[in-house]
């Protein structure tokens, strides 16, 4: 009896309270059933170690991560968007040719039986455009219609009409041609700054084919340095550009205008991979300009300079170690010469922007508008001055 006592008090009864809590939290509180000890027991007696605890994002948990953004299968979207705002653009330029006064002679035609030849011919060429304002104003390239006694835009629904050029930039090989029909379509604007690798579609009329989409990225961006016009600062692409493509629309993946297909690198005459477009903020301004005042309007300072290279430098007996534009002509009671620059003085800052780079520099003094004031920092005797100079207006130097 005595040994059933003790196997009750001692086992049985542990047990049965056991089981019932178990029980209980089982039925009560089935999530408890999870949970463990941090400890663990798998080595021998005395060497149990600690389980590093594990870190749980929460939010990722929650909201699982976005994929990679994938590109689209098809560009037909944009297509569709931007090609109604590309046109094509036909010129006719009468040509007259000088002839020796000899062939006008009739003794001299009958005694060797010619026929006389007409002096004059009918010159075509062909190009392309983009509308930029509903009210029909469209921009190409200057050298599209150089020259030209008759421009017809064709738009892309089948209707033409003939354009008058309200005003040029040869400067920068830009032109705004202006056609009288109603319900224009209107390219947008990007209003990113193209980055290099981002996919482009070059829109226009090739050889006179007929409208044309290529494919391409953006292969660099601000080229200059290349001889085409005054001012470069040019989108370059390996989508495919070709005669007639000039004055065509280089568009995004969402169909906005990024630039003005403007020119091409080749050998053959043909695409070679390396072609060159106006950025469309650049056209923009061109269009608004000429619309306002009939010409492009363009900061001056009134200063010639030249890159500040190691031969200049040694032979002006100044450190090598100088960077920056080094003045070498000053207008009289210009800009800068009222800023305090004179000849010999190495420009070193416009507006915070190095100035090692002539061209981009010019760019930069271009894009002021006349009374804005540049903060330039430059060298003098030595001696590092800051000053400001109210921008001028500059003359076109070119002829249309």
């Amino acid at each position: 009896m005595r040994v059933f006592s003790t196997f009750l008090h001692h086992f049985l009864i542990p047990a049965l309270v056991g089981c019932s809590v178990a029980l209980a939290v089982l039925f009560y509180a089935p999530e408890l059933k999870n949970l463990s000890s941090p400890w663990t027991t798998t080595e021998p007696a005395g060497k149990a170690k600690l389980r590093e605890p594990k870190l749980v994002d929460v939010q990722d948990e929650a909201t699982p991560k976005p994929e990679p953004e994938k590109a689209p299968l098809s560009y037909a979207d944009a297509v569709d968007i931007a090609t109604p705002t590309v046109v094509n653009i036909y010129t006719r330029t009468l040509v007259k040719r000088q002839l020796h006064p000899i062939f006008d002679d009739p003794l001299f035609q009958r005694f060797f039986r010619i026929q006389p030849e007409p002096t004059e011919r009918i010159q075509s060429s062909l190009g392309s455009g983009v509308i930029m304002r509903a009210d029909g104003y469209v921009i190409t390239n200057n050298h599209v219609i150089t020259g030209a006694d008759e421009i017809v835009v064709a738009l892309r629904d089948g209707r033409d009409a003939n354009a008058l050029v309200v005003g040029a930039d040869p400067e920068a090989d830009l032109a705004v041609l202006k056609i009288e029909l109603k319900d224009l379509p209107v390219i947008t604007l990007s209003q990113k700054k193209p980055r290099v690798g981002d996919v482009v579609l070059a829109i226009g009329n090739p050889f006179g084919v007929g409208q044309t989409v290529t494919m391409g990225i953006v292969s660099a961006t601000g080229r200059n340095h290349l001889g085409l016009s005054t001012y470069e600062n040019y989108i370059q692409t390996d989508a495919a550009i070709n005669p007639g493509n000039s004055g065509g629309a280089l568009v995004n993946t969402l169909g906005e205008l990024v630039g003005l297909n403007t020119a091409i690198f080749s050998k053959s005459g043909g695409n070679q991979g390396i072609g060159f477009a106006i950025p469309a903020s650049f056209a923009e301004r061109t269009v608004e300009d000429i619309i306002a005042h009939g010409s492009p309007v363009r900061g001056w300072l009134g200063v010639e300079v030249q890159e500040a290279s190691p031969a200049l430098l040694e032979a002006l007996q100044l450190p090598k170690e100088l960077s920056g534009l080094i003045v070498t002509g000053i207008y009289p009671q210009g800009p800068a010469d009222k800023a305090g620059l004179s000849v010999g003085d190495i420009i070193v800052k416009i507006d915070s922007n190095d100035t090692t780079d002539a061209h981009e520099t010019m760019n930069l003094i271009a894009t002021a508008r006349p009374g804005d004031m540049l903060a330039i920092e430059f060298l003098h005797a030595g001696k590092r001055i800051s000053t400001q100079a109210q921008t001028g207006e500059r003359k076109s130097q070119a002829k249309n």
